[in-house]
């Protein structure tokens, strides 16, 4: 039961970290998505700019060219210059783009720096604080044990205790019933025997003694009647023995019914418990 209770907590502490992991995965896709809009919202505001940089060079170009028509004559002394400080422009342009470029991926990769140092230092911080719960929840457990083993060696004791008692009382008991069982039975072959003796004395007297009918239906009531007496009394002592034999075996079957109900196997016992057969079976 304490397994599967600390199982089930598991569990729940295991679906509750899942939860919490998927939230602040969920979190990060937010702040992922809103970092890579502002991006591409600073990356179309770059080009606007650039577009717009370039549309007036462009437009300040074709102005400078129609001016150039029109003064062609008086500025073509002037043309190749003008031509050359054209392509010096361009290429100081590409020379500024490419640091720009070079200085946006430098800030995006700052960025993404950032959001990692942030979720890992939250990350460590709520580590640190599901550490500490573990280790008091792990210091109750120990406890927890602890009192559970003083508690398993105390019942352990008084199932020894138990053991000893019920040993004891049952060789007492097996002693007793053994020893009155022998009594009866010796009582019992006692009987018979003088039955048989004395049948065989009174045949002997019939045979002895020449009695008139009369008299012989007279003796042979009376003895019937002996012999009926002393039927009962065999009877009596036959049911006695019955019933001692069969208190016997309930006992040996109400003991056998106490060990396994404790979780003893049988052949702790040492030996084996001798069963008194019943009169007749």
């Amino acid at each position: 039961e304490i397994e599967a209770k600390y199982t089930k907590k598991m569990q729940v502490l295991r679906d509750e970290l899942d939860l919490r992991r998927k939230t602040e995965i969920h979190e990060v896709e937010e702040r992922k998505n809103s970092q890579i809009s502002e991006l591409m919202r600073n990356h179309e505001k770059a080009f606007g700019d650039i577009k717009n940089y370039y549309s007036d060079i462009t437009l300040k170009n074709l102005a400078l060219i129609s001016l150039l028509k029109e003064q062609m004559e008086e500025m073509k002394k002037k043309e190749n210059h003008l031509e050359k400080e054209k392509a010096d422009v361009l290429l100081q342009n590409k020379q500024l783009k490419e640091p720009l470029q070079q200085a946006q991926e430098q800030v995006s990769e700052l960025q993404k720096k950032l959001a990692h140092y942030n979720k890992d230092k939250e990350a460590l911080t709520n580590t640190k604080a599901r550490l500490k719960v573990t280790q008091k929840e792990l210091k109750d457990l120990q406890w927890e044990h602890e009192v559970l083993e003083q508690r398993f060696s105390k019942v352990q004791a008084e199932r020894d205790e138990l053991y000893q008692k019920f040993t004891k009382a049952i060789n007492e008991v097996q002693q007793k019933t053994g020893f009155k069982n022998l009594l009866l039975e010796r009582k019992l072959k006692g009987l018979l025997s003088v039955l048989e003796k004395k049948e065989v004395e009174l045949s002997e007297v019939f045979a002895a003694s020449n009695l008139d009918p009369g008299a012989l239906s007279l003796v042979s009531h009376k003895l019937e009647d002996v012999l009926n007496s002393k039927n009962a009394t065999i009877k009596d002592l036959q049911f006695q023995l019955a019933r001692v034999c069969k208190a016997h075996n309930d006992m040996l079957q109400t003991f056998e019914a106490k060990l396994t109900a404790f979780g003893i196997p049988l052949d702790n016992l040492g030996f084996k418990p001798l069963a008194s057969p019943v009169l007749g079976q």
